[in-house]
């Protein structure tokens, strides 16, 4: 009988143990970023679906939610408020890249220093130098060396051959001082797309009520040979759809600089 009370207060004793319970890992540094990252995705997305349909919105990103809080999650990367990174950013067949203006904002918020020494029609000379260092890096872009590009024929390389040197002129410096600094996105919009932004849009003629209601212009569909190039700095030319956006008003170089004048 002795034995058999002993059993069962073992027995007993074992039931009631409780399991031994382990603490909770604590959160690793990258956890807790990574958390932190998709509560600001998820506020980005919020947001970019309230301004899907503006105006404020580039029309390569109007009506896409998506691509617009993505946008607006690498311009905070890059140091850059949503409305700016609005008017920064675009989607150059499915490639995000920075304007030029943009590009050389970044640059320079990190401490870098970028000047515009010579801007003609011909050629465009641009320095730069990395924050604390004492070496300057020169590049040049000119008509030949687009000519043998093949970027010549494209429209805005016909109307604004300045204004599309120093966006090249600023992509190849940027990379080349500060690459660190662009998270990636490394070549500035006009080179991918061959569109200056930055300009100032002609004035148009107020609407008269004959013209609101004519019937819509009828438009031939483009022969198939007449498609455009999208050829980087660093690239022979090669074939693609140039997708045109319309330009943004955003703010570029002034039209004439002194040598030496810094930017």
């Amino acid at each position: 009988m002795t034995h058999e009370i002993a059993t069962r207060d073992e027995q007993q004793a074992v039931a009631t143990q409780q399991p031994n319970s382990l603490p909770a890992p604590a959160p690793t540094d990258g956890t807790t970023a990574l958390m932190a990252w998709a509560q600001e995705a998820s506020l980005a997305y919020d947001m970019a679906q309230k301004l899907a349909a503006t105006s404020f919105v580039p029309q390569s990103l109007r009506g896409k939610p998506g691509d617009i809080a993505a946008a607006i999650l690498a311009g905070s990367e890059l140091g850059m408020k949503p409305m700016a990174t609005l008017k920064s950013i675009d989607i150059i067949q499915g490639t995000p890249a920075l304007r030029a203006h943009a590009m050389r904002a970044v640059v320079q918020r990190q401490g870098h220093e970028i000047e515009l020494v010579e801007s003609t029609d011909e050629k465009c000379r641009m320095r730069g130098r990395r924050k604390n260092s004492e070496t300057w890096q020169e590049v040049m872009w000119d008509i030949p060396r687009a000519q043998r590009l093949g970027l010549l024929t494209k429209d805005q390389w016909k109307k604004q051959p300045k204004a599309m040197l120093v966006a090249r002129a600023t992509g190849e410096l940027c990379r080349l001082i500060a690459s660190d600094a662009l998270h990636g996105m490394a070549y500035v919009s006009e080179e991918l797309e061959g569109t200056v932004h930055g300009e100032i849009a002609q004035p148009r003629a107020p609407l008269s009520v004959a013209a609101l209601t004519a019937p819509a212009p009828t438009t031939e569909p483009a022969a198939a040979d007449e498609t455009h190039q999208v050829t980087r700095d660093d690239q022979a030319p090669a074939d693609g759809i140039w997708d045109a956006e319309a330009a943004e008003d955003s703010v570029d170089w002034p039209e004439t600089a002194q040598p030496g004048s810094g930017n």
